[in-house]
């Protein structure tokens, strides 16, 4: 895959994916040169018994479609982000944002770890390349990236990284591992 200097514009999507409450919004709000579109609405009494906020008891908000944001990386290249919605009642939106993604993000949180594999499966199903970020949550327990890919039971070629999504260089290495990850995956692929 070239993307070097042409005359057609090239545009790159990639999808934020994971749990509920993982960072997917504050990722795409962090690197996202314009000011990112968010479908975030409040809780409300009506998500009790369905949105789980173990762990996460101090979110007051939830993304209802997505998340959007853009990067230019120079002119006729840009990167636009999609996050997805975590909440499993949301997930048939998935197929429609996750159509010609390069790859994919699954963001991780050691607190609720399970929450991730629908993200992960998802992605293994469609041969759609992607990565493991683990936001490193303040006061959460702090694990090394091995030891999550054995707890997530990853193959070794599948990247995982620990980050905080808060800061714009570590959601730019999250980002740029990705992205080499992707064309790795598509040019072995390729004859």
């Amino acid at each position: 895959m070239d993307f070097g200097p042409s005359d057609e514009p090239v545009a790159l999507k990639i999808l934020i994916a994971g749990g509920f409450g993982v960072g997917k919004t504050t990722l795409v709000g962090s690197i996202s040169e314009i000011r990112p579109l968010r479908t975030e609405e409040v809780l409300s009494d009506r998500g009790i018994g369905i949105d789980d906020v173990e762990g996460v008891e101090s979110k007051t908000t939830t993304t209802v479609a997505m998340d959007f944001g853009r990067i230019t990386i120079r002119e006729g290249l840009v990167v636009y982000l999609f996050g997805t919605p975590g909440q499993e009642r949301f997930w048939f939106m998935w197929d429609e944002l996750s159509y010609g993604a390069l790859g994919a993000v699954v963001l991780a949180d050691t607190r609720r770890l399970t929450d991730c594999f629908p993200s992960i499966d998802y992605f293994e199903q469609r041969g759609t390349p992607f990565i493991v970020a683990v936001n490193c949550f303040d006061g959460a327990d702090r694990y090394e990236a091995e030891e999550v890919r054995v707890a997530l039971d990853l193959d070794l070629d599948v990247p995982v990284l620990l980050c905080d999504v808060r800061r714009r260089t570590s959601a730019k290495t999250v980002l740029v591992t990705l992205v080499e990850h992707s064309l790795k995956v598509l040019t072995a692929s390729q004859p």
